[in-house]
């Protein structure tokens, strides 16, 4: 690989505690409960808005509510960044998945910056998880599913939306799509919301030009899937681990010299366009609901028609583990749009929740569209992993299971930097594949925080 896989290294100050208040009234009149338990309606009563009606975790005040207004409607009237074909292309692909034919491969920055609008960043990370892929295919002899954490992973959850700073408590950093770093610059800001949306449609426009310019083609000298023995191994201190890594390369080196002979990455071989074209997805978590809000469009189904609910910001979201509340705005939200959506499932998610959950966001059971993006600790999957599957064998779902294996697993280094040790990501990867096997199950993708800088 290009990079190591990376620990998120902004420094973090001492949090205090606040209480987040909930939404409770409907900006839009609508009710969405129907009073049993608290439980969410059927689809017919779902709006780009009803989520407005619920308890909201991570919520974001704006102090100049005409100003937030201006800047919805602006949004609301920009062109979609992505399309239905998109994403019902990547539902059939997680569909795959989900039956065990395909393999899911989703990673990125933690938290995007702007600047990473560049370039170079762009093609790094592109790098990584194309190099990333073919390894996997070329071991696994399975098709990849690629998603990026990219084009729109700006916002961060946080635990308090406070924090302590010089002896003054001040606001935490939300994230670029919100507030600045600099302790000076954390008032929300909604102009921050269109910086969000045109960093991430620029960002994703590279992404398509050097996707469909041969980027990812086996012939191209940006990757150099012909010269996988100039991939960077610099940052790799292990000898064995080197070593292993030649002995891939050397077995890629000779498949590709083959495919070059018999003239397979030939314009006019028949497997030529899967030879030099990728799908490439994107991804955030979908965190801040009055931007996602304004990116949410009734558009027609390209297989049936029929007009539907997208999310046109990204091809798939997901719902942290701080916003999965059964009755919160986030799950409110999500239940609505077509797009494929992930969940984060940690230590506090209870079987029976995790059931109930999957019943509210895919009451029709479709395959795949819930990926779930389990994140215990290495020291905690034995314990909570096998009563998670049996869960969602029960219910009837067949999901994808992804293994996150850095969010479970953050240490604070004597600097105070976040960081995770390698061992550590290693450990629960291997009890995950374990523990799904032991219980009749399969995972099927993996879900990391990486960059393509060479950073440890």
């Amino acid at each position: 690989m290009t990079g190591p896989i990376n620990g998120n290294t902004t420094k973090e100050h001492v949090i205090l505690e606040k209480p987040e208040k909930p939404k409770n009234s409907a900006k839009n009149g609508t009710s969405v409960t129907n009073g049993t338990n608290g439980k969410v309606c059927d689809g017919n009563n779902w709006s780009p808005s009803s989520w407005q009606s619920k308890p909201i975790k991570q919520e974001v005040t704006y102090e100049d509510q005409t100003h937030l207004k201006t800047v919805r409607d602006k949004l609301t009237h920009l062109p979609p960044m992505v399309t239905p074909q998109e994403i019902t292309n990547l539902r059939n692909q997680l569909k795959q998945v989900a039956l065990n034919n395909a393999f899911l491969l989703q990673g990125g920055d933690c938290a995007e910056l702007f600047e990473y609008c560049s370039q170079d960043p762009i093609e790094s990370k592109l790098k990584v998880l194309l190099q990333m892929s073919l390894v996997l295919t070329w071991g696994a002899r399975i098709p990849v599913v690629r998603i990026a954490r990219m084009s729109g992973q700006y916002a961060k959850p946080r635990s308090n939306p406070f924090e302590i700073y010089q002896g003054k408590e001040i606001l935490s950093f939300r994230g670029e799509n919100i507030n600045g770093f600099d302790p000076n610059d954390r008032k929300p800001d909604p102009e921050r919301l269109l910086k969000a949306y045109f960093h991430s449609a620029a960002t994703l426009n590279y992404v398509r030009s050097i996707l469909s310019s041969g980027f990812a083609a086996l012939s191209t000298q940006l990757l150099d899937l012909h010269r996988p023995s100039e991939w960077s191994l610099h940052h790799v201190r292990s000898n064995g681990t080197r070593q292993e890594y030649q002995t891939i390369v050397d077995r890629l080196t000779d498949a590709l010299d083959f495919m070059k002979t018999i003239g397979a990455d030939s314009p006019l071989s028949p497997v030529s366009s899967s030879l030099n074209s990728v799908d490439f997805f994107m991804s955030h978590e979908g965190l801040l609901l009055e931007y996602e809000q304004c990116l949410t469009r009734q558009l027609k189904d390209p297989e049936s028609g029929d007009l539907k609910w997208y999310n046109v910001g990204s091809h798939f979201l997901w719902i942290g583990d701080r916003t999965r509340q059964l009755n919160g705005a986030h799950v409110e939200y999500f239940r609505g749009i077509e797009n494929p959506i992930g969940i984060k499932v940690g230590p506090s998610m209870k079987p029976e929740e995790l059931q109930e959950l999957l019943d509210i966001v895919n009451p029709n059971k479709e395959i795949g569209k819930v990926t779930l993006i389990t994140r215990y600790g290495a020291h905690q999957v034995e314990k909570y992993l096998p009563a998670h599957i049996q869960a969602v064998k029960a219910s009837g779902h067949i999901v994808v299971w992804a293994c996150d294996p850095m969010h479970g697993n953050t240490k604070n280094s004597l600097a105070g930097m976040k960081t995770r040790h390698f061992n550590s990501i290693i450990e629960e990867l291997s009890k995950a594949i374990h523990i799904h096997k032991a219980n009749n199950s399969q995972m099927n993708g993996v879900h990391f925080e990486l960059t393509g800088e060479g950073v440890t």
